[in-house]
């Protein structure tokens, strides 16, 4: 028997595994959009002078087996070494448990946001639950549902005590004991908004009449244990705040800090069961009195009720606020780490209280018994009392200890030229601590590791108080429980494995599991952010790689990996071109001109770096009114800093006008920041560096595969062309001169394989198809609507990768609010498209490349049914009311309770678009938003509630 030879390769990523529509399916589509053929349609809707003229080529395209091979080979040239460095990243065990049914979970790590919240119950109980744990802990009276990291904590915090200060002072003290990276992000924060910095010792060179506000670390960098509460007693009589960053699992043992009288804490969740991943990401948070709440940063997840009165989870306060209040924004936090803090919060509710402290006491008293054996070798041991970092004085030993002790496995601190420091952590062992007396020559020492041992902890900050007595930390002890409840809430979601997630502006593409799969390898996970240089070197393979990648796609000469977020990219981007006109003596270059179709996050980020906004016109088409913009430029020549564009634009198009808007920005001496968030449609067939940018951020989250979590991870790189290359963010532990704007030297680094496994497996060609057929996607989406729905914007009669639906005629002509069709797709087994933004009143719809054209044709149909529905409720066939679009979304106590409705039931629960057998059911019905901002409730319900609920 003889085979035909067949090209087919059953694991190229070309055969679809990225790209949804097969090649007959994108010809039936084409005939639909009315194209001849792909390649004619984007010459249709990409304008030919961006054109670029190089194809991406760095090799062929990699398969699923030989792309982990490659990754394998290149993580093994990383070092995995017990690392007792320290200065806020320690070793810690993921439960397996949470490691498998949530890092690895799909359910999980694809779902959105939560700005739906009738299909985000169950991450929204597991961020409350990580909201009442930090309550718990900190003993402070709200927390948010987590932040960036601890270092962009401190300075959130910074900022929002000068906000809420009723001092007049400029100046933030901040303590010489607080790692050197917060001090460092605070300063970069600190300088562009006119806060004087001062750091020193809290005793000698803390004035509190004349600062706004201090922060300490507790504990200590160096170990030392102290209370704060005279000192924050002095600041609080000078009308100051006080701020602490405080480690939540030293909190076990240890005095809370809302107990000392701190306004607000804040700190990092990662040894709560998140690998070090070399840096990130882990989850911070952020605690605070409730006379401050309306002043703090990020998200809050609130409890309300539903339509039927049932208890409901939802997002409070400060949604989104960047987009409603732009310049006048206290923070651009767009994103948080939500994966990582459901994480934490499962560390919290497996382990319990009894947990929590034994894991504390279990670290704690192996500190003791290093300490006492190095003490035994004639070393001082600082401080006298502390909990799990010592620093031990060493003086010219110093080099040969250090290297001993790598020989031995084990990498320590070095602090100055003669002290080494110590943290212990969950994962030590006896072994460890004898082999940190080994490298301090204590090769023939004689200890009993079961004798009792003293603990150091100062007595008058040894907790008392109680935490985490919720029921839900008392009742998952077993593998069996928090298996279940795991499921449970991962039911109550619709994230990207169940349904397409087809939001404008946030590109919810596939996240395929071959990428996936080695952020978990411990060759990545379990690598300290300060390691030394020669233990990482995959690390740096990999980064640079994926940086060259990134150039080429981009068209930029250098990347910077540092910004751990879309909205930290923004500011890292806004932040160079200010270091860049500084040097060059233009320091009195403030203003950036903004076009109102910019995302909301850009003028907020402006502001942030000091900058006065100076909004320009849209033209009817939504395209930027190039005769305003050219006369704001002409008329903010001499003060002119940057111009802040989104490109393809907000509105779904390619302007025209691109190229001269560039020109304009650089006539006027300004530098180009066009945000990346639309590069999905860019990828392979235009390059921002070529087109007139200067800087761009790139949000891995979206274009290159790194799953959005619920709300994070995100990483928002940001590419420059070379005459800002200097003035890229720096970091102490480079010995760069350029300070950092977050924690770790870069970013969220463990995430980074996602991407890097995307380019290498899709190659260039493979990378430029998927953008292609994102813009197929999209068109074949508009077109199939076309007559039901108005597209508002279109260049060519094309859309780029996303289209803008207007629904507003359903509100004049039925009463139908974009809202109803909302909740409404939710009953079809959708999450909605992004709600009215930039428009008010319409949907903005991205498909990406990645679903098949079944999926397609599932949502329009819903959507032309929704029509349907409202012309219905037009013409008097249905109750303007009692409708199935007002009543939406409907559960199973709907379709099983007493039914008086004007409409059947079949027509409430299953209606075009959703699965007969497969139906998703949202656990709870339209989500009352009044009454969860009127009562406000951010930590966990007593259980009362609940079981007042369930009757």
């Amino acid at each position: 028997m003889t085979f035909k030879p067949t090209s087919y390769q059953p694991y190229d990523f070309a055969n679809r595994r990225h790209i949804g529509p097969s090649p007959a399916e994108m010809n039936d589509m084409l005939k639909v959009v009315g194209a001849d053929s792909l390649e004619s349609l984007i010459d249709e809707t990409v304008p030919v002078d961006i054109r670029q003229s190089e194809p991406l080529e760095w090799g062929e395209a990699l398969s699923e087996r030989d792309t982990l091979y490659h990754l394998r080979q290149v993580a093994d040239k990383n070092q995995v070494l017990t690392s007792l460095i320290g200065q806020g990243y320690y070793g810690t065990m993921t439960p397996p448990v949470i490691l498998r049914n949530i890092l690895e979970n799909p359910a999980w790590y694809t779902a959105y946001t939560p700005y739906q919240p009738e299909i985000s119950q169950g991450r929204l109980e597991a961020l409350l639950n990580f909201q009442t744990m930090v309550c718990d802990l900190t003993a402070l009276d709200i927390a948010n549902a987590s932040l960036l990291d601890e270092a962009t904590a401190a300075a959130e915090a910074m900022t929002m005590a000068q906000r809420s200060s009723k001092s007049k002072s400029k100046t933030f003290f901040i303590d010489e004991n607080c790692h050197a990276q917060n001090i460092e992000v605070m300063k970069t924060r600190a300088e562009p908004i006119g806060i004087e910095v001062i750091v020193g010792n809290p005793d000698t060179d803390l004035n509190a009449e004349e600062v706004f506000g201090a922060v300490f670390q507790y504990p200590g960098t160096y170990g030392h244990v102290r209370d704060f509460t005279a000192i924050i007693e002095a600041l609080h009589e000078n009308k100051a705040l006080a701020v602490m960053i405080a480690d939540p699992m030293a909190l076990a043992l240890l005095k809370a800090p809302g107990e000392m009288g701190a306004d607000i804490t804040v700190g990092s969740t990662q040894r709560f069961g998140v690998p070090m991943g070399f840096g990130g990401p882990h989850a911070a948070y952020m605690a605070t009195r409730d006379a401050y709440k309306r002043s703090m940063p990020g998200r809050i997840i609130g409890v309300s009720i539903d339509s039927r009165g049932n208890k409901a989870y939802r997002l409070s306060l400060q949604t989104r606020e960047q987009h409603i209040r732009r310049e006048k924004a206290t923070s651009n936090v767009c994103t948080a780490q939500a994966l990582l803090a459901v994480m934490a919060s499962m560390y919290a509710v497996f382990h319990g209280p009894d947990g929590i402290k034994a894991i504390a006491q279990i670290i704690h008293q192996h500190t003791v018994r290093l300490s006492a054996g190095l003490e035994k070798l004639g070393f001082k041991v600082e401080p006298s009392v502390f909990f799990d970092t010592i620093t031990v004085e060493v003086g010219a030993m110093q080099g040969v200890i250090l290297n001993a002790a790598v020989a031995n496995g084990i990498n320590l601190r070095k602090i100055g030229e003669d002290r080494i420091g110590i943290s212990l952590d969950e994962q030590t062992r006896p072994e460890v601590i004898e082999a940190v007396w080994s490298a301090f020559g204590g090769n023939n020492m004689v200890d009993d590791e079961h004798q009792e041992m003293d603990y150091r902890l100062p007595e008058d900050v040894a907790r008392t108080s109680e935490y985490l007595t919720h029921p839900i930390f008392h009742k998952n002890r077993a593998e069996q429980e928090i298996t279940r409840y795991i499921r449970k809430l991962a039911d109550r979601d619709l994230a990207l494995d169940r349904a397409m997630i087809p939001l404008g502006s946030c590109t919810m593409k596939l996240n395929a599991t071959v990428e996936m799969i080695p952020i978990t390898w411990p060759q990545f996970g379990d690598i300290h952010p300060f390691a030394p240089r020669n233990q990482v070197d995959g690390y740096y393979e990999m980064i640079d790689d994926l940086s060259d990648k990134l150039c080429q796609i981009t068209g930029y000469d250098a990347i910077s990996m540092q910004p751990n977020s879309g909205a930290q990219g923004e500011y890292a981007g806004l932040t160079t071109i200010r270091n860049y006109h500084n040097a060059r003596g233009d320091e009195h270059r403030n203003v950036c001109l903004i076009p109102t179709s910019a995302h909301g996050t850009n003028p907020a980020t402006a502001q942030m770096v000091g900058y006065k906004v100076v909004v320009v016109k849209s033209a009817e088409n939504g395209d930027i009114d190039v005769a305003d913009f050219r006369e704001k430029a002409e008329k903010h020549s001499e003060n002119l800093a940057a111009c802040m564009i989104t490109y393809p634009s907000t509105h779904g198009v390619f302007e025209e006008t691109v190229r001269e808007v560039c020109e304009i920005t650089h006539d006027h001496g300004a530098q180009v920041y066009i945000d990346g968030a639309n590069m999905n449609a860019m990828v392979g067939l235009a390059q921002p560096g070529k087109i007139g940018g200067d800087v761009s951020h790139l949000n891995l989250h979206k274009t290159f595969c790194i799953p959005h979590g619920g709300g994070g991870p995100g990483m928002g790189p940001i590419g420059v062309l070379s005459h800002l290359e200097p003035y890229l963010p720096g970091h102490p532990e480079l010995d760069a001169a350029v300070g950092p704007v977050s924690a770790a030297p870069f970013g969220s680094p463990s995430i980074l394989p996602i991407s890097w496994a995307y380019c290498l497996a899709m190659g260039g060609e493979g990378l430029t198809q998927a953008t292609k057929v994102a813009i197929l996607n999209a068109n074949y989406i508009a077109k199939r609507l076309e007559g039901a729905y108005e597209v508002l914007y279109t260049s060519n009669g094309r859309v780029a990768h996303e289209c803008i639906i207007d629904t507003r005629p359903l509100k004049d002509r039925a009463n139908v609010t974009v809202e109803d069709v909302a909740k409404r797709l939710i009953d079809c087994g959708f999450h909605a498209p992004t709600m009215s933004w930039p428009v008010a009143g319409t949907l903005m719809i991205e498909p990406t490349e990645s679903e098949t054209k079944f999926e397609l044709d599932r949502f329009c149909d819903a959507m032309l049914a929704i029509h349907s529905e409202a012309k219905d409720i037009e013409e008097g066939r249905i109750d303007a009311e009692n409708n199935p679009l007002k009543n939406a979304p409907h559960t199973v106590e709907d379709l099983v309770g007493e039914w008086e409705r004007p409409y059947s039931r079949e027509q409430a629960c299953y209606p075009p678009g959703a699965f007969r057998v497969d139906k998703y059911w949202s656990p709870v019905n339209r989500v009352d938003n009044s009454y969860g901002d009127r009562n406000l409730v951010c930590s966990c319900p007593p259980l009362e509630d609940y079981e007042d609920a369930a009757e």
